[in-house]
């Protein structure tokens, strides 16, 4: 099936009222495995990449290796760059062929933001690739867990401090003329010090006016309830990173701690935590609805 962008998905998405896992997939076997669980779910999926695992000569490697498991897919597959701020790295992506970037100016202010998320716009809908942006700002649950890589920080994020205000989305919307928007509603990235509290009277707010899709980031560890009822209000697309790392490096500790010795083959070595790491792309398919909307 043809490597497709994010756009037409999300639509249907919202369209159907369910959303689309998203999954960051930082090597050949998490994403080999992410896309063996969407065709046995018959569910679009959608493989993420890291600026901090395409570093350098990386990028060329992995976006390979990326492409030809969308292209074999049975499934629509959108590949997408989450989480970049370089714009000149941005459209390097672009030009090398991801159908999908995230350009996150959240921490800037609300004009440069929208400047700069025009500017990458511009240059991906040349080349028919779907552009995600963010509004408000969806920060760390623990202190170092930022998936874009950012330097350590001494004190929490309180996801309350950067709501998404809806006097300001419509018109982020026209100015940018983005895909879809990442909106902050109360998650936050990486692992969770409390449970979360999502805003639903705000996301309702911002469903009821947003012209384009929305995302939800920080979706590892928010209960499974309160992401049902996100979907049900509006979100069409739920990011999960920390839950498949957990998971797999759970696993793969069991697994070496259990071990005799420790020249074991990888393949061998990884196939209880590729098997961990599935069950929760699985799940969260499940929960968003996606299976069977192939």
């Amino acid at each position: 099936m043809p490597l497709v962008n994010m756009k037409k998905m999300l639509a249907d998405a919202r369209t159907g009222k369910y959303a689309v896992g998203a999954f960051d997939v930082s090597n050949l076997d998490m994403a080999l495995a992410v896309t063996e669980v969407a065709e046995e779910k018959k569910s679009p999926v959608i493989l993420m990449g890291l600026a901090v695992d395409l570093a350098g000569d990386r990028l060329s490697y992995w976006l390979g290796y990326l492409r030809k498991i969308a292209e074999a897919a049975t499934v629509p597959v959108a590949i997408h760059l989450d989480h970049a701020v370089d714009l000149s790295f941005i459209k390097r992506c672009i030009d090398g062929g991801f159908s999908s970037v995230m350009f996150d100016g959240s921490m800037l202010p609300l004009e440069e933001n929208v400047q700069k998320t025009s500017e990458v716009v511009a240059y991906a809908h040349r080349f028919d690739v779907s552009v995600e942006a963010e509004l408000g700002h969806v920060g760390d649950g623990i202190v170092g867990s930022s998936e874009i890589g950012a330097a350590k920080k001494d004190t929490f994020d309180n996801p309350d401090d950067f709501l998404t205000q809806p006097n300001e989305l419509t018109d982020f919307i026209d100015r940018t003329q983005v895909d879809c928007i990442a909106v902050a509603v109360g998650t936050a990235h990486g692992l969770y010090v409390h449970k979360p509290k999502i805003h639903f009277e705000r996301l309702q707010e911002l469903n009821a006016i947003s012209t384009v899709p929305m995302v939800m980031h920080g979706g590892s560890g928010t209960p499974d309830e309160l992401i049902r009822k996100s979907v049900a209000n509006g979100i069409c697309k739920l990011n999960i990173f920390s839950e498949m790392l957990t998971a797999f490096n759970g696993a793969l500790k069991a697994e070496l701690e259990s071990a005799e010795h420790l020249a074991i083959w990888p393949h061998q070595l990884y196939q209880k935590p590729l098997a961990a790491l599935q069950e929760v792309v699985r799940q969260k398919i499940d929960l968003v609805g996606s299976a069977g909307k192939a």
